[in-house]
């Protein structure tokens, strides 16, 4: 992952004079319809459609009620959409195939699958590539929580190495497409820890909660880093967790500690307003990040075309 600039946050209510692009969801569970609300809340975006399976019925007539035209035909309906960007909530194993339906098209397409197949993306580490890119990843719920502290550690340290990252979510926020992907979620993450790090043995576990009440999304970081600047990744660590805020408010580096060169920190986030309960974290990160980087693109088309 290549190192930018972080991207403004996102803003609410429609103030922009220009109009909106116009965007599409793939997939009706929790990430699906919590992002066909944020559209409908973004300056620069709106949600013109959801699109489904047939057995994804009932929540297709909740996105019917946020004011979205809704679909059963998948992919294909996106296609005779003509929107501007597309956001897909399905599934690693159907990305590639939206992918090669898409490619032909003047579509931003961002990947909230772990599919691996585009970009990786972070708005507080690479943002600038959501202006360029028209295939982003947003690499899963745990990296966009664990990147941005991971890249401070990196720019205040001479050499990261076995970077270990353990993940605990409430059972209740994940829905069966993200069961079924727990092998590509734990690849991606650990490629994506790789690709920022350098280091050579990065590992990924997650646990699944059934625990009541039911936990706030959690991430636990330890690194081996060398060279470590202490009191600057201190500062480093605050101003990318105040960073994170503008677009994920429920964010909060709980917990950083050095010893020798051994970094640890604690990362948790709540769902704060919208839909969403309190502990689905998880689906605020990385809608969230989804959503500023589409804003950026579109706000960079404004640019572009005179607006």
């Amino acid at each position: 992952m290549s190192h930018s600039a972080m991207a403004p946050g996102a803003s609410h209510g429609r103030v922009s004079a220009a109009p909106c692009l116009k965007a599409a969801v793939i997939g009706a569970g929790m990430l699906g319809l919590d992002l066909a609300e944020r559209l409908n809340a973004s300056p620069v975006l709106s949600c013109a459609l959801v699109a489904g399976r047939q057995s994804s019925a009932s929540a297709l007539r909740r996105a019917a009620q946020l004011g979205c035209e809704v679909s059963t035909e998948g992919v294909t309906a996106v296609v005779r959409a003509g929107v501007d960007v597309v956001f897909d909530a399905s599934s690693a194993e159907a990305h590639p195939a939206h992918w090669a339906a898409l490619a032909s098209a003047d579509v931003l397409l961002v990947d909230l699958t772990p599919s691996s197949g585009g970009s990786m993306l972070t708005p507080t580490v690479n943002a600038v590539r959501a202006e360029s890119d028209r295939h982003l990843s947003l690499v899963s719920c745990g990296g966009q929580a664990v990147l941005p502290v991971l890249d401070a550690v990196v720019q205040n340290s001479a050499r990261v190495e076995d970077v270990e990252v353990v993940t605990t979510v409430a059972s209740a926020s994940v829905g069966p497409a993200t069961r079924n992907n727990l092998d590509e979620y734990l690849a991606t993450t650990g490629y994506a820890l790789q690709q920022l790090t350098g280091g050579t043995r990065p590992k990924v576990m997650a646990t699944i909660s059934p625990a009541l009440p039911a936990p706030a999304f959690r991430a636990q970081i330890t690194a081996c880093a060398y060279g470590i600047q202490t009191r600057a990744l201190g500062d480093a660590v605050e101003a990318v967790a105040r960073a994170v805020r503008q677009y994920a408010p429920g964010y909060e580096v709980s917990a950083l500690s050095v010893t020798g060169d051994l970094v640890r920190a604690t990362v948790t986030v709540t769902a704060r307003g919208g839909r969403l309960p309190s502990y689905a974290g998880n689906v605020e990160i990385i809608n969230a990040a989804a959503v500023t980087l589409a804003e950026r693109y579109a706000r960079s088309r404004e640019v572009g075309h005179g607006g």
